[in-house]
């Protein structure tokens, strides 16, 4: 069964991430549902709970939080399956959830949501080795958008050079993706300047609440300037000193500044690769926005400036196409991580993702609706030092077909991602 979420789209949108977080309720006693405010976490885990006998419990309302501060063991001590929202506001309350939990194993007694990454959270007592299952929801992914069926990485996996796909989208209508990012409120809002008051709301709401809420922010300006100066730096290398240097803070405040982002799903940092096939690989992470739109719209970019010569088009398409890929990697079949790749010389692959048999597809981002055969530089490097477990080079670009450039070697539009 493939159940679905009723979102301001006007229509049921399906989530990807229901069917895993059902299957965990039927054999795990806590159970988080941990992604982005605004994300349909809410939503889908009244989904999952709506055929079960659950006592629910925001953590947001200030009543419910100051009886979870003050008795945090009776707060819990409930027979029937808890539901229990923003489980970061009171993360004591897990020590006392793990003695319910080992007193009455049964399966799904605990249902948990988390607007930060809670098994991260410095003041969390217990992390319930064993006893939980954390399934990352995000924004919507352009194929729960389109209701189309989001399984490039298990493709290309399957297929290798094999993969074909056709697109009729334009460059246009990728810089309109981009623009709009998935959260379900930016998404059902079709007036541009309604979207931008969504974004700069939640952005200043993120910092105010959820940001200060995790740490004592000593410059909120200066947070606020990171947050500008990360957003220019979408899909691009992220160095905490020439960050810092530029709006002046400590390469050690900005690490524990961004630490922070990525705590509360602003930002994801994208890990070097190497497999030591080259002493000369960079091990700088590359940093990705968790939602396009919100990063577009800190630079001030519509979709028509975008496509413009001196737009930003090429850094943001490459975050928002890391971004597909990790929404993607959460429900795949194939169990895969993904990395970026670049060594001294600059020679560089956007995303390298990487099976746990070792095996590797290579993807390079290209916002042109042409390709070159220098724009596989990069993969014909990986190409030639993996052999056998190089399965294939992609590069997602903003054309409309599937064109080879050797062996193992494609061009191949960007919406395969979603639509393969």
């Amino acid at each position: 069964m493939r159940s679905s979420a009723q979102t301001p789209l006007g229509r049921v949108v399906p989530r990807r991430a229901e069917r895993p977080a059902a299957d965990a309720l039927n054999d795990t006693r806590v159970v988080l549902i941990n992604g982005a405010r605004q994300s349909g976490k809410s939503t889908l885990v009244r989904l999952l709970a709506k055929e079960r006998t659950a006592e629910w419990r925001n953590l947001d309302t200030p009543v419910v939080r100051q009886a979870a501060q003050e008795d945090p063991a009776g707060f819990v001590a409930f027979p029937d399956p808890m539901v229990i929202d923003e489980i970061q506001r009171v993360p004591e309350l897990m020590l006392s959830i793990k003695e319910q939990v080992d007193t009455d194993p049964r399966p799904g007694r605990f249902l948990l949501t988390g607007s930060a990454r809670v098994l991260g959270l410095r003041a969390l007592p217990d992390a319930l080795p064993g006893r939980m299952e954390t399934i990352e929801l995000w924004p919507f992914s352009q194929g729960e958008i389109d209701d189309t069926p989001d399984r490039f990485v298990d493709a290309i996996f399957a297929e290798g050079e094999d993969l074909h796909h056709t697109s009729s989208l334009s460059r246009a209508d990728y810089a309109e993706r981009v623009v709009r990012g998935g959260f379900p409120e930016a998404v059902a809002r079709t007036n541009p300047r309604r979207r931008e008051r969504f974004f700069d709301s939640y952005v200043a709401d993120l910092i105010a609440r959820d940001v200060s809420q995790l740490s004592e922010i000593e410059r909120i300006a200066e947070m606020r300037a990171l947050v500008r100066s990360v957003a220019a730096r979408s899909g691009q290398l992220l160095v905490a000193g020439g960050l810092g240097s530029d709006i002046g803070l400590s390469a050690s405040t900005v690490n524990r500044y961004l630490g922070l982002l990525e705590e509360v799903f602003l930002i994801k940092r994208i890990p070097a690769w190497s497999r030591n096939l080259s002493n000369r690989a960079v091990g700088t992470p590359k940093v990705a926005f968790v939602d396009s739109g919100v990063a577009a719209n800190l630079l001030g970019a519509d979709a028509r400036s975008l496509v413009r010569p001196e737009g930003r088009f090429g850094p943001l398409l490459e975050g928002f196409v890391l971004m597909e890929l990790a929404r993607q990697l959460t429900w795949s079949d194939e169990r895969v991580d993904l990395f970026h790749y670049r060594t001294k010389d600059k020679v560089e692959v956007d995303a390298v993702l990487e099976n746990r048999q070792g095996r590797v597809v290579g993807v390079e981002v290209k916002a042109s609706s042409t390709v070159r055969g220098d724009d596989f530089r990069g993969l014909r490097h990986l190409a030639g030092r993996l052999g056998d477990d190089f399965v294939a080079g992609i590069v997602l670009y903003t054309g409309t077909q599937t064109l080879p450039f050797g062996p193992r070697l494609r061009a191949m539009p960007v919406s395969a991602l979603w639509q393969v």
